[in-house]
């Protein structure tokens, strides 16, 4: 059985898990005071800035709560995009358990632009509206479609503009840098992001995520408001129940995709073929197996509006959303797990997502494509 459902659905990188045995050598400091939990902060410095701080914690949700958290006052409200994952896919877990008001945007492709801010900068000092604090960005947009540089840099400067700090949920972040032939800096610290919940589960780790405190941020608080947030992240980080005694095991998958101090932040290419860190290479490699597979359905001639497939957005990561008819893809589904995004342009066709991981073939791609022809 194939899998194009979710890069979770793929295994751990040998690589993190040789990092993850070389850690368990011995005891160690526990809740985070230990020799790997220090290099990763190290690495951190000189990926994302001098005075990034770092915070490993154990999953995606935990990591977008304690950032809006951090960056909210109680009566804060966040704005987002209509098909943010904190907003649709967290069970409500940043009202729930961060007491905090989304306000959600209509996006176009999963972008939103600086007019998400105008559209609820006039309820600032209103009482009887709740008080927009945050501007949260997802990069890669869940329906696979990448802020520019250029973009983000908008986005942050209203978002400043208004009073705002700018949090980035990146679980795909590392789709995007490899789409854009950027490091991971310049996506964040260098656009004016305040912090970020950063991926690892996504792009080769086991479990585990990281909070990252970006240098000058704070939004326009500046400098300070970057030393409150990393005063804010421990506390917010117990309180939610997020702090590994063992951080060591989580520090070391971050530091294997991350690198160890000293070594090259990013590739020269967008390729990662050229080397560069695991971060680089996992993430370009899945990003190239879903052009492969978007490349294979247009070349075999399945385009066929009706009775065939339909592209749904540009494919500029790791996934590829097509509809197509709900016969012909639960046929798919005898070969492959995927699952259903929403409903199509009739009642007899469905909107899917294929998704590629660092693990996928261009094997898997090819005999994929085959299996959708035959169904179709």
């Amino acid at each position: 059985m194939q899998h194009f459902a979710s890069d979770n659905y793929a295994p751990v990188h040998p690589e993190v898990m040789a990092a993850v045995a070389a850690a368990n050598d011995g005891a160690a400091v526990a809740y985070g005071d230990d020799p790997v939990t220090a290099r990763l902060q190290h690495r951190a410095e000189e990926v994302f800035g001098e005075q990034a701080r770092i915070f490993p914690v154990l999953n995606g949700t935990g990591a977008n709560v304690i950032s809006l958290m951090a960056a909210a006052p109680r009566w804060g409200a966040v704005i987002t995009s209509d098909v943010a994952h904190v907003h649709t896919d967290e069970n409500g877990a940043p009202e729930r358990v961060g007491g905090l008001k989304i306000l959600a945007v209509p996006s176009r492709h999963g972008r939103i632009g600086p007019d998400a801010v105008d559209r609820y900068a006039g309820d600032l000092g209103d009482v009887h509206r709740a008080q927009p604090a945050v501007l949260s960005l997802t990069q890669v947009t869940e329906l696979g479609t990448v802020y520019s540089v250029a973009d983000l840099k908008l986005l942050a400067d209203a978002a400043h503009a208004a009073g705002l700090r700018v949090h980035v949920d990146g679980s795909r972040l590392a789709n995007a840098a490899a789409t854009l032939g950027v490091g991971l800096r310049e996506l964040t610290t260098d656009v004016g992001v305040d912090i970020v919940s950063l991926g690892a589960a996504k792009n080769g780790g086991m479990l585990g995520e990281a909070v990252v405190v970006l240098p000058g941020g704070g939004g326009a608080a500046g400098p300070a408001g970057a030393a409150a947030l990393s005063e804010a992240v421990p506390y917010l980080r117990k309180a939610t129940m997020q702090l590994a005694s063992k951080t060591r095991f989580v520090s070391a998958q971050l530091l294997a995709l991350l690198g160890e101090p000293g070594t090259p932040t990013s590739g020269t290419t967008a390729s990662g073929r050229d080397g560069g860190p695991l971060w680089l290479r996992n993430a370009a490699h899945s990003n190239a197996m879903a052009a492969r597979l978007r490349a294979g359905i247009e070349a075999a001639g399945l385009l066929q509006p009706g009775s065939g497939i339909v592209l749904r957005y540009p494919t500029e990561a790791n996934v590829v959303f097509v509809t197509l008819p709900r016969a012909a893809a639960d046929r798919v589904r005898e070969h492959a797990r995927f699952y259903d995004w929403a409903p199509g342009e009739t009642a007899d066709r469905v909107e899917v997502r294929w998704m590629c991981a660092w693990d996928t073939t261009e094997a898997d791609v090819d005999e994929f494509v085959r299996v959708v022809g035959a169904a179709l």
